[in-house]
């Protein structure tokens, strides 16, 4: 084949001019030489920069992870630890609870107890009191009755007396005998 006009004869790729193809490599490597000592090193340093940061944030997410992770522990913990001592606390309130129970119950005892014996007490001062009423009430009209059935005085005081016990005796064994 035969080469075209205006086409050089080495090919297509091939400048006319082979000063051009020097210049084009000279000029391409000093732009080659300031990108490897100026661009080179920006990048570089624009990388190491990115990848600290983002290690940075990786290293700070890990350490607030753990970080967390502690927290939620000694939440945990502490969370356990106050439930034991609301169980505790629920327990001695229940032994307080069944103690104040037991103590009202033993006052109340003794207080129904000494109730209890002051009223058998004074029913038996106002039983003692209202037969010794009795006794000198029904002994003087026995013996104002006796006397009128007899038809004399029993003014003496020991025949008085003998009457009156008698007419009780009397009576208490006829009510035990009705009984």
């Amino acid at each position: 084949m035969l080469p075209l006009a205006g086409e050089s004869p080495l090919g297509p790729l091939l400048p006319e001019h082979p000063e051009e193809l020097y210049v084009g490599i000279v000029l391409f490597l000093i732009i080659l030489a300031v990108m490897w000592k100026v661009v080179v090193p920006m990048f570089e340093k624009t990388y190491a920069e990115r990848t600290a940061a983002i290690q940075g944030g990786i290293q700070k997410a890990e350490a607030a992870q753990a970080e967390a992770a502690a927290a939620l522990e000694e939440y945990k913990a502490q969370l356990s630890s106050a439930r034991e001592e609301a169980s505790r606390i629920r327990e001695e309130a229940k032994t307080q609870g069944a103690a104040i129970v037991a103590d009202m119950r033993q006052q109340a005892t003794e207080e129904s107890s000494r109730l209890l014996a002051n009223a058998k007490a004074q029913i038996e001062a106002e039983r003692a009191a209202a037969v010794n009423s009795l006794r000198s009430e029904i002994g003087g009209l026995a013996i104002t009755l006796a006397g009128r059935i007899v038809g004399e005085s029993l003014d003496d005081d020991e025949r008085a007396r003998r009457t009156v016990d008698r007419f009780i005796a009397d009576l208490e064994t006829q009510s035990v005998e009705q009984a």
